[in-house]
């Protein structure tokens, strides 16, 4: 079945700062390449006007708005005959368009929480500047970045319909191995996060003011003019999407990081994983709940809780080991984690609640008879 989908998202043109690009685009493309139309509805501010790095692309219409009032004027007789609507988390104005999406769509509505963790703490704290707890119970589905325990509590304690996890995922044909010479023995690409960094000082700067005849690298913006990198950690304060593949090819192992909120939940991989994965090349990560439902640590993925285990593994690893750990992560993304598995998912997703739909309308048919 052929969908017709609009997607309000963050922002699909600029990865600057923004892993939501990241996402977007992978799952679109993979949607378009199984026959579907999809159509990114995107709010044009100067952060993301000023970096842009995807403007027309084949598989995905765009249209930047200026305000919300904008919105129904322009696109509202596209998002009442879509098939499927997607909000995303994040969304400048989110609560009003989800309370606008909600009433106007005819077909299904999807919440799309890029950010779960987050989004739940914020919930809790009454903060609704995207999404309010009288809001979640009106879209026939919660898609989650973060699965386990988190899913039953989504429905339990906030009434969603129906959360089911739809994760970050990873673009094969973007990310995939490279002919290049490892030269860096550990490097590492987020963005700068307060909550983060205590863990990438010491499973990444401090091996490497340890082990300094190695040499190591960190990618991502917005990090404080004030650290102190040592001599051999290289900086680079932007890495667009499509330069990812030959960055992390020319690592023997690549660091994943995880947000604090996330560690508490669990279930909630990066899409660092993924793309590390799918280019062959084994990942350092550290410990959270749920890590195992995605790799086999040992056999597919490498676990350190302090310096000295990242040490370790750098310095006394076979490269025999380290070349078949790096096979098998390949094999399991690309059988498990691509793109086109979440865009199956999602249609799965779309099917469950056209039928939960269609149960509904016929149950007030027969109460209404009765």
């Amino acid at each position: 079945m052929t969908l017709d989908i609009v997607v309000l998202g963050l922002s699909i043109t600029s990865s600057w700062g923004n892993g939501h690009a990241t996402t977007y685009r992978a799952l679109i493309k993979a949607l378009a390449d199984r026959g579907h139309r999809v159509t990114f509805l995107e709010r044009d501010v100067a952060w993301y006007r000023d970096h842009r790095d995807l403007v027309r692309p084949d598989w995905c219409r765009i249209e930047l708005y200026e305000s919300l009032a904008e919105l129904p004027r322009r696109h509202g007789g596209l998002v009442r005959e879509a098939d499927l609507v997607i909000l995303g988390s994040f969304v400048p104005d989110g609560t009003a368009i989800a309370d606008w999406v909600t009433t106007e769509a005819r077909g299904i509505t999807a919440f799309y929480d890029i950010d779960t963790p987050v989004t739940l703490k914020r919930l809790e704290q009454g903060v609704t500047d995207y999404i309010a707890p009288a809001l979640v119970p009106r879209f026939d589905l919660y898609l989650s970045f973060t699965g386990g325990p988190v899913l039953e509590l989504i429905e339990e304690t906030w009434g969603a319909r129906a959360a089911r996890p739809l994760y970050c995922a990873v673009d094969p044909e973007l990310h995939r191995p490279h002919d290049v010479v490892p030269h860096l023995a550990l490097g590492y690409v987020g963005t700068y996060s307060p909550d983060r960094q205590p863990t990438l000082d010491r499973l990444l700067v401090e091996p490497a003011r340890r082990l300094p005849a190695l040499r190591f690298a960190v990618a991502g913006p917005q990090y404080p003019p004030m650290l102190d990198w040592p001599a051999n950690v290289a900086r680079i304060d932007h890495l667009p999407p499509q330069e990812h593949a030959r960055f992390y090819c020319g690592q023997r192992f690549t660091l994943n990081v995880t947000r604090a909120d996330m560690i508490a939940a669990g279930w909630s991989p990066s899409v660092r994983l993924f793309e590390a994965g799918a280019c062959g090349v084994p990942v350092i990560s550290d410990r959270w709940a749920g890590l195992d439902a995605f790799y086999a640590p040992g056999s597919e993925i490498l676990v350190a809780d302090t310096t000295e285990e990242a040490m370790a593994i750098l310095r006394d690893m076979p490269e025999e080991r380290r070349r078949d750990i790096a096979a098998a992560a390949r094999r399991r993304t690309l059988a498990c984690h691509t793109a086109r598995e979440r865009a199956r998912a999602l249609e799965d997703h779309h099917a469950e609640a056209r039928a939960a739909r269609a149960r509904a309308v016929a149950a007030r048919a027969v109460d209404a008879v009765a």
